[in-house]
């Protein structure tokens, strides 16, 4: 399948160190609602809270972090799907912030989306070749009956599914096998960008690979840019090329993949990649285990302060507890929202003794 089939005219053939999407403060709040007639606000979850980061032509970008952190809701702000409350989206130069109507559906056919469970994505009414061919006629790309035809035979093919596949329905595939059709069907308009929000999750382990292999084929194969938001660090190391770490709603550090698994810096950070089972009982038994306490407080009552002091074993009361730490780099591409990082990583500062109750969260 030719990668420029289907591709939007005038797509860069070299995007090299080209942003393709940057955000700037992002903040996404909704309102909670109180009344008869739910007519009164009377707070907000801080689902996403001021935001930015950018992501290169053709790289592949992880967000990590436990359930309720906002990374989804980041995600979705990316392609629209929730209009941010502040800040920027600024997509190949242009700002979709304030977009809408029929300019945002054709900026839209460049960014798709694999969704996190592959059967409750996909219509059981349509068949497989309804599913592929609705976006491409909604974006006039169909063609006449031949081309369509074509175009839908080698989309399947590129997702390593038979032609038969094209008559089938839903029900009738693996689960591995529905999420390659939602992969095609998110490549049938030939976009640039793909959100990947947890694509395997719903997948058994021995068909995660599978999939993840097939995503990384396919970057390859047609210059795609992906967001791959994900739980799983073991997951994230295995196809980003550079990650950000999200906690309560803001990026609490980012850089390139390999930097972040050899060396965090942030004590979430740690304390996430701490609680990752490593195939070394010798390893296993000399790492040093990071235990958190407390549980991930209310996205409607975030803590002040760092967000993160209500859980971290290097909590300095007399900062940390009233002085939110900004995004600063601490090496070349490594951003860490810490105000004491440094101190932390050259062992000045030491971590205070956990309960015995305290857990890792696994998000």
């Amino acid at each position: 399948m030719s990668g420029d089939s289907g591709a939007p005219e005038g797509r860069p053939q070299d995007g090299s160190g080209d942003v393709l999407v940057e955000l700037d403060d992002v903040k996404v709040h909704f309102p909670i609602k109180k009344g008869v007639v739910l007519d009164r606000t009377v707070g907000h979850v801080f689902a996403v809270d001021g935001v930015s980061l950018s992501i290169e032509r053709g790289e592949t970008y992880g967000l990590v972090g436990e359930s309720g952190c906002g990374k989804s809701t980041l995600g979705r702000a990316v392609l629209r799907l929730e209009k941010p409350t502040s800040g920027q989206v600024v997509f190949d130069g242009t700002d979709l912030s304030g977009m809408k109507g029929e300019k945002l559906r054709t900026m839209r056919r460049r960014m798709q989306m694999v969704f996190q469970d592959p059967l409750s994505s996909l219509d059981p009414r349509q068949s497989v070749e309804s599913l592929l061919v609705e976006g491409m006629r909604a974006h006039g790309l169909a063609g006449d009956k031949a081309a369509t035809d074509q175009r839908l035979r080698e989309l399947i093919d590129a997702v390593g599914l038979p032609p038969s596949a094209l008559r089938k329905y839903p029900h009738e595939f693996s689960g591995g096998q529905r999420q390659r059709i939602g992969i095609a069907r998110a490549l049938s308009v030939g976009p640039d960008l793909v959100v990947a929000d947890e694509p395997v999750s719903a997948l058994d382990v021995s068909v995660q690979a599978q999939v993840l292999n097939l995503l990384e084929d396919l970057q390859e194969e047609f210059g795609l840019t992906y967001l791959v938001i994900a739980h799983d660090l073991a997951v994230v190391r295995h196809i980003a090329d550079r990650v950000g770490v999200m906690y309560l709603g803001g990026i609490v550090e980012e850089s390139a993949s390999d930097d972040l698994y050899a060396e965090p810096l942030h004590p979430y950070s740690k304390a996430l990649l701490s609680a990752v089972p490593v195939p070394d009982p010798q390893v296993e038994d000399d790492r040093e285990q990071i235990l958190l306490t407390g549980d991930l407080p209310s996205p409607a009552d975030p803590p002040r302060g760092c967000r993160f002091h209500t859980r971290c074993p290097w909590r300095q009361e007399e900062r940390c507890d009233t002085e939110r730490p900004a995004l600063r780099e601490l090496a070349p591409g490594h951003r860490v929202a810490c105000h004491y990082a440094e101190e932390i990583r050259d062992g000045l500062l030491h971590p205070r003794a956990a309960s015995p109750e305290a857990a890792v969260p696994t998000g």
